[in-house]
């Protein structure tokens, strides 16, 4: 997906109870982990959720990096459905499999529109001491947020087109509010500007979606799970059977 191509397309229904993904049409190659040893010292405490580092890939990792699982998710910062599985899944993921050191979790943003694009470089600006506390956060407060860019006029969001990069998403965090939220929460305004105006960053998240489209050409829209490089298909279910779902892949992949 060519970034020229994404910074327009600013008419995404973000209401849709649907998370459906846009295909790629850049043959970028995918940029996974080698899967080599990472060396990294144990928490004092035990607790693995602790240590989070930025992946080569663009995303951030919470836990184990040497873990015999390795899970992915891609999602999106307007998904419902993503912010669904935030509320059910992550918690229990996080304490039953990441804590201990059983798998790491990974999430990389899939951008599917410039408001998520505004949303993500709002979680990713402090990097991975902050990224899980503030995505966290970002999908509790989504309807919050989402329901005022909804509630602008369709002449201003019409007008934000015409902005080129350096000007879009920080005019968008503008609608959102985003900023005073930021503020609250440990980005002052003045780092949130610029991180909203961060080409390299912008041109980073408009890759990954390339990079995943072009890995995995049945990539089916957020959220969407890798364990261990592989698609996991969850088969058809309900927002509150993802966690279940997916937690009996875990489970098989353990081998148990």
């Amino acid at each position: 997906m060519k970034p020229s191509h994404l910074l327009l397309a600013i008419t995404a229904v973000l209401a849709s109870g649907a998370c459906n993904a846009e295909k790629g049409n850049d043959a970028a190659a995918s940029v996974e982990d080698s899967g080599k040893p990472i060396a990294v010292k144990p928490p004092a405490n035990g607790d693995w959720s602790s240590i989070v580092t930025a992946t080569s890939a663009g995303g951030y990792r919470m836990g184990n990096p040497n873990a015999k699982i390795h899970l992915i998710e891609y999602g999106s910062m307007t998904c419902p459905h993503c912010r669904s599985f935030d509320e059910n899944g992550v918690t229990p993921l996080t304490e039953k499999y990441v804590k201990p050191g059983k798998i790491s979790y990974e999430f990389r943003n899939y951008v599917r529109d410039p408001f998520d694009i505004a949303a993500s470089l709002i979680a990713r600006c402090n990097g991975a001491k902050s990224f899980f506390p503030l995505a966290r956060a970002l999908y509790k407060d989504q309807p919050n947020w989402v329901a005022k860019i909804q509630a602008a006029p369709p002449a201003q969001l019409e007008a934000l087109q015409s902005l080129g990069p350096d000007k879009q998403f920080l005019e968008i965090a503008k609608v959102a509010d985003l900023q005073k939220w930021a503020a609250m929460r440990g980005v002052p305004t003045a780092k949130s500007t610029a991180c909203l105006t961060n080409q390299a960053s912008i041109n980073q998240l408009v890759q990954m979606d390339s990079d995943v489209t072009a890995k995995y050409p049945d990539f089916p829209g957020t959220p969407t799970f890798i364990i261990n490089g592989k698609l996991v298909e969850l088969g058809p279910v309900t927002e509150a059977q993802v966690w279940p779902a997916l937690e009996s892949k875990i489970k098989a992949a353990m081998g148990g």
